[in-house]
């Protein structure tokens, strides 16, 4: 079924506009790591909290903007969000002290806390059921490209400015995007009666409650959590001290993940529809994607002689894999309750992203920096080993679970 230019450029653009910035602010610390390092004077552990605090506030938005999207609808939601996020950037741009730019860290984050959920809800109104998995994937690409325009290009306006201008370039784009999402897309009215906040509540216990969440919701926590932690910071650190990279190649090299990335949002959209119209699940495609993903991340956390392209490629190739579950979860639910299905399952993902990404750098804060000033070889292996470890608890869950439940 083809989608129509109203449905695509009324719809999809807009919010695809919102997610791409959203992905641009989490991942943009991987490049400008050595600069806030070197500026803020902090060590591995404050690089860690600061960057996951995006993380945190994201999660803690994330059970009210369930309840907010389905009463109030997406548009008004998203665009109000993001006012948040130019502030934010504002904020940490003006900033001189760890304090001053955890606080605006922690208004972008939640500023953009709506832009993935807030799509996926309008999709779900707008376009045919089927149809989700693959306008799932594109939304996922558009992320992958505010991603890739994290490594190169965010390596070249550093050439013309510095991470504070930068900042304040992001902060305008952000003012911009929310009166786009507020003015070009339009409402659909529901013609059933609004629930009562209460009755919303009770949704979301229903959704917290349900076994057929929890079969898969750790796996997607913990696959979804190890992506965003090193593809958003730690990524970048281990290819300039394991690999000995300087930042025009770690750049590049973040960049082909990147665009392994939005290859793989939209091949898996494809392939997990096209295998479901033969019989396959979306739910197998799922866990077989993640559990690939789980092994290269344990190729990298052993530090394979396997070339880095390689093993980064496919980090963002197959960590993709787990954005299929919310398609998977979307369907075990009504209609009515896909806002806060959606959103429960982030508020998982970035409550573990927030710890994950702090905690990786406090395993690597307990190895002394080597004679050039490198992080320590063993604080990488040890963080990512833990990581691997988490995800496949993860995935033996999933397996038990799912056979109890058809034994």
């Amino acid at each position: 079924m083809a989608l129509s230019n109203f449905s695509v450029f009324r719809v999809f653009v807009p919010f695809a506009f919102g997610y791409f910035l959203s992905y641009l602010f989490r991942v943009v610390n991987a490049v400008i790591a050595p600069n806030l390092v070197a500026d803020l004077n902090i060590n591995p552990s404050q690089l860690g909290l600061l960057t996951s605090t995006y993380f945190i506030a994201f999660a803690s938005s994330q059970l009210p903007l369930g309840v907010f999207l389905d009463r109030f609808g997406p548009r008004i939601v998203e665009s109000f969000l993001l006012i948040f996020a130019g502030i934010g950037a504002v904020i940490f741009a003006q900033s001189q002290t760890l304090t001053g730019v955890i606080i605006g860290r922690a208004f972008i984050g939640f500023g953009v806390s709506a832009c993935l959920m807030a799509a996926f809800k309008t999709y779900v109104i707008w376009f045919p059921e089927k149809l989700w998995p693959r306008i799932n994937g594109f939304q996922m690409a558009a992320g992958g490209l505010g991603a890739l325009s994290a490594t190169i290009p965010i390596e070249w306006a550093l050439q013309i400015t510095d991470w504070r201008g930068l900042f304040l370039l992001l902060a305008l784009i952000s003012f911009c995007i929310a009166l786009g999402v507020f003015f070009i897309v339009p409402e659909k009215k529901s013609i059933d009666q609004p629930e009562s906040l209460q009755s919303q509540f009770n949704g979301l216990k229903k959704v917290f409650t349900s076994k057929k969440f929890w079969i898969i919701a750790p796996l997607t926590t913990m696959s979804q959590a190890g992506y965003l932690s090193l593809q958003g910071l730690w990524a970048g650190p281990w290819l300039r001290d394991i690999e000995a990279m300087q930042r025009p190649q770690i750049a590049l090299v973040l960049s082909f993940s990147a665009i392994a990335m939005i290859l793989g949002y939209i091949c898996l959209g494809f392939t997990a529809e096209k295998l479901a119209q033969k019989g396959i699940s979306i739910f197998f495609t799922a866990v077989t994607g993640m559990s690939v993903f789980i092994g290269f991340q344990f190729l990298i956390a052993i530090q394979s002689p396997i070339h880095p392209y390689i093993l980064w490629l496919g980090f963002g190739f197959f960590g993709t894999s787990g954005i299929l579950s919310y398609s998977v979860l979307s369907y075990s639910f009504p209609k009515t309750l896909s806002g806060r299905v959606t959103t429960s399952i982030n508020l998982l993902v970035f409550i573990a992203a927030f710890i994950l990404q702090w905690v990786i750098g406090a395993i690597i804060n307990l190895w002394e920096t080597t004679a050039a000033g490198n992080y320590h070889p063993l604080g990488y292996q040890t963080a990512f080993l833990v990581i691997v470890a988490l995800q496949v608890t993860g995935l033996v869950w999933c397996l038990y679970s799912t056979f109890k439940n058809n034994s």
